[in-house]
């Protein structure tokens, strides 16, 4: 599922607070729920590390990517599977992404919870407390994925 064009690339304090969670989780500190996400670039193969923050919503887990189409996401897309991890703490899963019709409850639930967090990562037009139709009027442009088991 591509053709989503939002997209916010970290900048300044991002890149700093994204290594210093990425270090806490690497650390085993619970920091508002974040692991680190460890996919292979689509291209190169190299490894790339970020923070992220899993979902349990409604009987399943999930990755929201409020920045967008980020290259986490992009890599997610062409990888059998990935590793999350806390602490010494690592899974590896598979990422399925979510037809957009069935992502604006998913996006809410997690903006309610980390909202505070990633409000300034939304598309142009919407916020951390948004309607019913704002939601779905943005599902397209930011990717959700179901982990599943990698078996």
């Amino acid at each position: 599922m591509t053709g989503t064009t939002h997209y916010r690339a970290p900048e300044g304090f991002d890149n700093v607070f994204n290594r210093t969670v990425r270090w806490l989780a690497d650390h085993g500190v619970n920091l508002a729920g974040a692991q680190n996400l460890t996919v292979p670039g689509r291209r190169t193969g190299k490894l790339q590390t970020v923070p992220v923050n899993v979902l349990r919503f409604d009987g399943g887990d999930y990755l929201v990517s409020p920045r967008g189409n980020t290259q986490w996401a992009r890599n997610a897309r062409a990888a059998e599977t990935v590793e999350l991890r806390r602490g010494r703490s690592r899974t590896v899963v598979a990422l399925t992404e979510v037809d957009a019709d069935r992502r604006p409850p998913i996006i809410g639930e997690y903006l309610r919870k980390w909202g505070w967090e990633v409000g300034r990562f939304l598309p142009e037009g919407l916020d951390a407390k948004p309607s019913d139709a704002d939601l779905a009027a943005h599902a397209g442009s930011i990717p959700v994925f179901a982990i599943t088991s990698a078996d």
